[in-house]
């Protein structure tokens, strides 16, 4: 057998192992063997997968590489990351230990209920089985965690309320069972309460330490810069953007008055604000109308091919709020099925006064929106993870191992790359000015979220320094400033992934421009989304830059 024969069906192998052993991430990756399972996260489980992990580890490393083709050492490499990852995880983090957010089944659920990848009673079937595996997953979380953070503990019974009203509403509907349905619910109420019972004593630090965080943002990145070069960069960019931003800004107001930067971008962000008003009433409808406005300008001024697809609008489900304002949810990779893509976006929780309501719409104001639609959907997540399903490949490797450095560096260089070609959210004179404020902002956040995740997580940054390095120099609303110190805390790594992402894909298309200078913004484009989504260190080993 070829050293190529003998890699590929390897890793065929390695890939079924993984995606058996994460039933979850198989659904949401479009494999649906393993609908019906949760994972078997009891200790013997995970020992065991660590055992099978290393051994093919050690497998891969005995592959003769130097006879493979580019794009079999690119999987292999790719293979070996997400191997290595998952030691990582499961013997130094050891989230699963003092993260109950973990846990959380909903997720497993809504996938089997957010599209009609398969006849009703199957997923009906798929549904309860994973419902009837409840009570041991919880019985294992009971047993594997000990010490908590206040704020993973706080998040983790928020979620999991709505995971509650989950199953007793659409889960209820499609399972048809309603015995295994009140058995879920009372695990669900019972594990809840025993995390509640825990939360006086919820005293972990969330911080994940220097050591364990420049693991988590190497496997993270996928690339060998470290912590420390990427905080310098970032800071140097931050001090760019920040130039440029006053100079949009008094550009935007006509004038060249004010005391300081800083007040003139204030008083054009409070301005674009005021003229863009946006309710929880308008929300889904306003970035529906920004999704058709950004799809036609990307097809009318050619930029990328845009395959037919069926993009929906949705309200985001309550299991997984509190992280982010908005995401993509795309078919996965590995998925057969003509199933719609969502873009689910959060509205403002129930017990919100005005005063913060009014907040949160001043920071995702009508023309953001755009922007927003811009990054999750036209021409940023929807458009790039559909040019990534149609990749063809000799294995599922890319498919499986995508990169979320690559992925979110995409949708922030579409961000930039909309206001270049003259993207406007309206006729108004001043709407494409309106714009460029608000992108430069986007990038200002970009940045300060690489500068926040290495300064929680390494250094130590105190709550107040990082509100200030938000509020003062990235001018957030303090709702908007205070979810992100949330989500800082909550995650680790991958917060940079949009800076770094950005950093690295701007620069191959800049390299690839001045190799094809005769080449349209779409040849370009189609290049880069055509290799599906690998770290941007084997984009370019595929490129041949």
């Amino acid at each position: 057998m070829s050293a190529t024969d003998e890699f590929r069906a390897l890793a065929e192998r390695v890939v079924d192992d993984l995606l058996e052993a994460d039933p979850v991430s198989a659904t949401s990756l479009g494999d649906h063997r393993f609908d019906d399972r949760l994972p078997d996260m009891s200790a013997d489980a995970l020992d065991a997968q660590l055992r099978v992990v290393n051994d093919h580890v050690t497998a891969l490393d005995a592959i003769d590489d130097v006879e493979l083709g580019v794009a079999d050492l690119v999987d292999l490499e790719i293979l070996r990351a997400a191997l290595l990852r998952t030691v990582f995880e499961l013997d130094d983090v050891r989230r699963h230990e003092w993260d109950p957010m973990e846990w959380n089944p909903g997720t497993a659920l809504h996938l089997l209920m957010s599209r009609d990848f398969a006849p009703e009673q199957e997923r009906a079937a798929s549904l309860r089985g994973r419902l009837a595996a409840m009570p041991a997953l919880f019985a294992a979380a009971r047993e594997h965690l000990g010490e908590m953070s206040a704020i993973h503990v706080e998040t983790a019974v928020a979620q999991l309320e709505g995971t509650r009203r989950l199953i007793d509403g659409e889960a209820r509907m499609l399972a048809s069972d309603d015995r295994v349905v009140d058995t879920s619910i009372e695990e669900v109420d019972a594990f809840c309460a025993w995390l509640e019972e825990r939360a006086p004593d919820a005293t972990r630090d969330p911080r994940l330490g220097d050591r364990l965080y420049a693991g988590a943002l190497w496997h993270s990145l996928d690339d060998a810069t470290s912590a420390e070069a990427l905080l310098v960069d970032a800071q140097e960019h931050l001090a760019r953007i920040g130039e440029q931003l006053a100079d949009a800004a008094r550009g935007y107001l006509g004038t060249t008055g004010h005391d300081s930067d800083a007040e003139a971008i204030r008083e054009a962000l409070d301005e674009v604000a005021r003229l863009s008003p946006v309710s929880d009433a308008t929300l889904l409808p306003l970035m529906g109308q920004a999704l058709d406005r950004t799809t036609a300008f990307v097809r009318e001024h050619d930029l990328v091919a845009v395959p037919d697809l069926d993009v929906r609008i949705i309200d985001m489900p309550g299991i997984h709020r509190g992280v982010a304002v908005a995401y993509c949810d795309a078919p996965g990779p590995l998925e057969s099925a003509a199933v719609a893509t969502y873009v689910a976006v959060a509205p403002t929780p129930d017990d919100w006064d005005a005063e913060r309501i009014a907040s949160f719409y001043r920071e995702y104001n009508g023309v953001q929106l755009h922007g927003l639609s811009v990054h999750e959907a036209m021409p940023g997540h929807v458009l790039q993870l559909a040019h990534a399903q149609l990749l063809e490949s000799p294995t599922r490797v890319r498919r499986f191992g995508r990169s979320g450095v690559f992925i979110e560096g995409w949708a922030v260089y579409t961000e930039e790359l909309m206001v270049e070609r003259g993207y406007a959210p309206d006729d108004e004179p001043r709407s494409a000015q309106a714009l460029r404020l608000q992108q430069l902002k986007m990038q200002l956040r970009s940045t300060i979220n690489t500068i926040l995740d290495i300064g929680v997580h390494a250094h130590g940054m105190s709550e107040s320094e990082a509100m200030w390095l938000m509020r003062e120099v990235g001018f957030q609303e303090e709702g908007e400033a205070v979810g992100k110190w949330r989500r800082a805390l909550l995650t680790a790594g991958q917060l940079p992934t949009y800076y770094a992402g950005y950093r690295a894909v701007s620069g191959i298309v800049s390299d690839l421009r001045v190799m094809h200078s005769e080449w349209s913004d779409r040849q370009i484009h189609d290049l880069v989304l055509g290799q599906g989504s690998p770290a941007p260190r084997h984009l370019r080993t595929l490129l041949g830059i």
